[in-house]
């Protein structure tokens, strides 16, 4: 597994403009919920993808990213190791052009299943720290 160069990093985070947050919890002392936040202030669309909350900062969630309506950029993914196979298959039929798993998570057949979708993968780096290190001025 190799991640993008972190030149390649900063131009995902600046063209993008949609990430679909799987796992995103309602819990403002959970880690997704504040990276979400972070990313939603810094100019992202966010559209959260968890089947056990309703709605993340007055957005309604998704169950699955089966049920995206309109392409994202990326796939941001806090989900346990053991799950981002599954989370991988799905990510590789929508239109995403990028699957990032957040710090701490990387699983090397969830790789294999994003980048021969054609998906850039990024895994085990914190979003919201490469957005405020290499494109927030």
């Amino acid at each position: 597994m190799k991640n993008p160069t972190r030149e390649e990093v900063k131009q995902i985070l600046e063209s993008a403009k949609k990430v679909a947050v799987v796992g995103l919890s309602d819990n403002p002392d959970r880690t997704s919920y504040n990276v979400a936040e972070a990313m939603m202030h810094a100019g992202y669309e966010i559209i959260p993808v968890n089947p056990n909350v309703d709605e993340v900062f007055g957005i309604k969630a998704l169950s699955s990213l089966s049920e995206l309506e309109e392409p994202v950029d990326i796939i941001n993914v806090f989900r346990r190791n053991q799950f981002l196979p599954e989370v991988a298959r799905e990510a590789a039929k929508t239109d995403a052009k990028v699957f990032w798993t957040q710090l701490g998570l990387a699983n090397e057949e969830a790789y294999n299943i994003a980048r021969d979708a054609g998906m850039t993968v990024v895994m085990d780096r914190c979003i919201k720290v490469d957005h405020a290190v290499l494109v927030r001025k």
